[in-house]
């Protein structure tokens, strides 16, 4: 009985991974097959001779580069906003005693939990009013506050032994010291996870610059990569649509696999 429950476990683990692998295997398939291959039916897995040209002709139409800029400094600096708002702000709700402490942070978990259709139209009202329409300060501004960030650090703040605070105040350490130098290196598995989930929803993010630019300019890689789903004539190649979502994809799978163990870190073994 414990053998065939072993199995029956592995055999819907395999199930699990392959629902999740498949997708992203056949956009990695028709990304390298020719326009015929990518409308035939039955299709293949597998194409005839890999086409990676596909990559090049997405990247021309879409003008990959300036697009990828603006993703970029969005993002960044989305990230960058979000450590010097929500560290303190996370710190002050775990370790500090201050007056209307429960009802802010009652505030913060009421956001975490509303959908971004509530806020929309005040949103776009205030961002209107002070004339940041189609700029980069429109696309980051308001982001730098994370209700999920401010959460999340705090669960993590919470766990650090009030003695350890002690000890930096008796050496008379700063609270500007007490952050930087003691709660950030300590839960660095828990922020790292927190930008990676920051970088990756921005650099995905199509809602916000959709509403908020009026122009190329300011506008990020998933609106673009949206524009190959037709040509002039209207005719959808699939095999540059998925060539320029894997060029969308890869940054963000680097960035993955480059912080995977601080996330096994923050979610399993927790702060040590």
């Amino acid at each position: 009985m414990r053998y065939l429950a072993k199995i029956i476990r592995i055999l819907l683990l395999l199930a699990l991974v392959l629902m999740f692998a498949f997708p992203f295997a056949w956009v990695v398939s028709t990304s390298l097959k020719t326009y015929l291959e990518s409308i035939q039916f039955p299709p293949d897995l597998i194409p005839n001779v890999p086409q990676f040209m596909n990559y090049k002709t997405a990247w021309l139409r879409i003008n990959f580069f300036h697009y990828a800029t603006n993703s970029v400094i969005i993002t960044l600096s989305v990230a960058f906003g979000q450590l010097l708002v929500c560290v303190p702000a996370a710190y002050a709700f775990a370790k500090k005693k201050f007056k209307f402490s429960g009802i802010l942070f009652a505030l913060v978990l009421v956001d975490l939990v509303l959908p971004t259709q509530v806020s929309f139209v005040p949103m776009y009202v205030l961002i209107s009013d002070l004339n940041w329409l189609d700029t980069y300060w429109g696309l980051i501004i308001p982001f730098v506050f994370s209700s999920f960030t401010i959460f999340f650090l705090t669960q993590a703040f919470r766990q650090i032994p009030e003695e350890l605070l002690d000890a930096a105040k008796l050496d008379q350490a700063s609270e500007l010291q007490i952050i930087t130098g003691l709660m950030v290196p300590i839960s660095k598995p828990f922020l790292l996870t927190t930008l990676l989930f920051t970088c990756i929803g921005k650099w995905n993010d199509y809602f916000w610059p959709l509403v908020l630019t009026n122009s190329e300019a300011v506008r990020t890689l998933p609106m673009t990569v949206k524009s190959l789903v037709a040509d002039t004539r209207g005719v959808t190649h699939w095999n540059e649509v998925m060539a320029g979502n894997m060029m969308l994809i890869i940054p963000v799978l680097a960035l993955y696999l480059a912080a995977n163990r601080f996330i096994k870190s923050a979610f399993v073994y927790g702060i040590k």
